[in-house]
């Protein structure tokens, strides 16, 4: 099988859109933060489902910066960076969520109890070491790179704006969520899955720059007119 770059470029919006879904499906009947516990087998399903959403949307995002990296120009690049960092360290707390957490509420209950406390924007009573760090650093590039990298694609317009702008819009809004009741949540998320969702669309779509031309264009044109039809040199 050849793999092109316009392969590459729909397989990342394919990506982006699955990702998108996925966000929005884990917000559909999710508990409480008081009466969601690690010990239950939903927490480890939700959380691997957010390590997948993470890790598609990274290579969703990698595949749109790239579509359009020479229009993007600084802003575009910074915006892609921070948003990227952002679901990286997404991905690293999902996976600790999954894989680590479940096997520690036996020997340390206290620092889960931290770490879900910290996670659902709560006051740990202890020391969660590097997880705090990351939850910061995952939240920081989730709202300013989402809004810096959504402002970027509205605007080079190459990719659907109304869903760029979505985008920049709902991940800013996240910021409200520190003075918010907890049952916005879930409901402010809906809008930044469906951008991403539009955005892959769009990609797959629009793989590539339609003003390109055939390089074999203009020399079968010029073998086509015989020395005596052509132009004289003045």
């Amino acid at each position: 099988m050849d793999i092109t770059a316009t392969g590459l470029t729909k397989a990342a919006g394919a990506a982006a859109a699955v990702a998108g879904a996925i966000f929005i499906a884990v917000q559909i009947g999710h508990p409480s933060s008081d009466s969601f516990t690690t010990e239950t087998t939903q927490w480890m399903a939700r959380s691997g489902a957010k390590s997948a959403m993470a890790a598609l949307a990274l290579a969703g995002i990698t595949g749109m910066y790239l579509r359009q990296y020479r229009k993007a120009g600084v802003l575009g690049l910074v915006g892609y960076l921070v948003f990227a960092v952002g679901y990286l360290a997404l991905l690293c707390v999902e996976v600790i969520a999954a894989a680590v957490l479940p096997n520690l509420v036996d020997s340390e209950p206290g620092f889960v109890d931290d770490v879900v406390t910290a996670a659902n924007g709560g006051t740990p009573n202890g020391d969660i070491g590097g997880v705090q760090t990351l939850l910061n650093v995952a939240g920081a590039g989730y709202i300013v790179g989402g809004l810096l990298f959504g402002l970027a694609l509205f605007r080079t317009g190459v990719l659907t704006r109304w869903a760029a702008a979505l985008l920049a819009i709902s991940t800013a809004a996240t910021a409200a969520l520190a003075v918010l009741p907890e049952s916005f949540n879930r409901p402010l998320a809906v809008p930044a899955g469906l951008a991403l969702i539009a955005l892959g669309v769009s990609l797959w779509r629009n793989p590539r720059d339609g003003r390109q031309t055939s390089p074999a264009t203009f020399p079968a044109t010029a073998m086509a007119v015989s020395p005596a039809e052509q132009p004289a040199v003045r």
